[in-house]
């Protein structure tokens, strides 16, 4: 039996301006580059992926919100190290 190892390449987002606009309104800057860099790319891919304004309005303050608490990336537990 072999075991095969793959690196999945993930597309890198470009951070739109309303979402840099709104992370920094909220004095959230500093959370957010806490962040590993694949959550970071997460977050602006889901939110930039919504076809509808409320859908996308909704998942920004999902992520302002993950990123107040400090442990909740994308409604899961999470730890930084």
């Amino acid at each position: 039996m072999h075991t095969i190892v793959t690196m999945l390449k993930r597309e890198k987002h470009k951070v739109p301006l309303f979402i840099t606009s709104a992370i920094e309104k909220n004095n959230l800057m500093k959370e957010y580059k806490n962040r590993p860099p694949y959550q970071q790319n997460d977050y602006i891919g889901w939110i930039t992926r919504a076809k509808k304004e409320p859908t996308k309005q909704k998942r920004l303050q999902q992520m302002l919100n993950e990123l107040k608490k400090g442990n909740v990336y994308m409604k899961m537990r999470w730890t930084s190290k």
